[in-house]
């Protein structure tokens, strides 16, 4: 049995901490490259970088489809309360003609139609709305962790910015 939000899997688990520590191994790679003279930039091993973002690529499709799953999921349940709405309408209609002079039968029935195809339509939208919310708190989650690189690239690079202009600086 997993114990993870939204029915993740043991993998999809590892899949999404995995993310983080491939963005940790990125930053750290940047952090530690060494710093060009004379300039802000820094070298990065090209081979070590792009092992990283094939792992980033090839984990991405994993939490993606997920998103996916969960929406289809969604839409079938939405799919198959509607079914069940309009079979329980028919047989309602049906009865209805049958019982003409009972009224309140009919009543009864596609009021009870209505309220199963509400609350389907209920689930379905909170099942959408948590998907949603999953797949922002995703993005937004990559988000952070590219600012925090982006900010550790802009330190990195005004550290030997300040460092250059330390060596152009005439001497006093």
């Amino acid at each position: 049995m997993n114990d993870h939000p939204l029915g993740q899997t043991e993998d999809e688990a590892q899949t999404e901490a995995g993310l983080h520590v491939i963005l940790d191994d990125l930053a750290l790679l940047v952090e530690n490259a060494r710093a060009m003279p004379m300039s802000s930039s820094v070298l990065v091993h090209k081979a070590d970088a792009l092992a990283l973002v094939d792992e980033m690529r090839q984990a991405l499709p994993e939490q993606l489809a997920h998103a996916d799953e969960v929406l289809a999921e969604a839409d079938a349940v939405l799919a198959d309360a509607r079914r069940q709405a309009e079979d329980i309408l028919t047989t309602a209609r049906a009865r209805a003609i049958e019982l003409v002079q009972k009224e309140q039968v009919t009543v009864q029935a596609e009021s009870q139609a209505r309220s199963i195809v509400e609350e389907a339509e209920r689930t379905a939208a909170e099942l959408r709305v948590d998907a949603d919310d999953y797949c922002d708190r995703r993005l937004a989650e990559f988000e952070v962790d590219l600012g925090k690189i982006m900010a550790q690239v802009h330190a990195g690079r005004a550290k030997l910015a300040q460092r250059i202009g330390d060596y152009q600086a005439p001497p006093e």
